[in-house]
């Protein structure tokens, strides 16, 4: 994988993260997700969203429940302090200071 599609990746996890960091009840879905990174500059299919979103399960950041298709997402209190930047996780970008 080139150094690119890394970082990006890296970028679309901590972006993730943070989203879900403002939703409500800190819950989203990955179509809502994948619509939302968009005007971030991350132009993620929902297949690749959904692919990021089963990496941040792996890692015990994120849960996930799957409705029939409809995967249902919720950042784990872990996967909150990543987006906050209290904690650190390999393979997810840092967020800036004050962002």
């Amino acid at each position: 994988m080139s150094s690119y599609q890394e970082t990006l990746r890296e970028h679309a996890r901590i972006a993730i993260l943070r989203l879900l960091e403002d939703a409500p009840k800190y819950t989203s879905n990955v179509s809502m997700i994948a619509q939302l990174l968009h005007p971030l500059g991350i132009a993620f299919t929902r297949d690749q969203v959904a692919g990021e979103i089963t990496w941040l399960q792996e890692q015990g950041l994120i849960t996930t429940e799957d409705h029939g298709g409809f995967i249902v997402v919720t950042a784990t209190l872990r996967g909150i302090e990543v987006a906050q930047g209290i904690a650190r996780h390999p393979g997810i970008q840092r967020p800036r200071p004050g962002s």
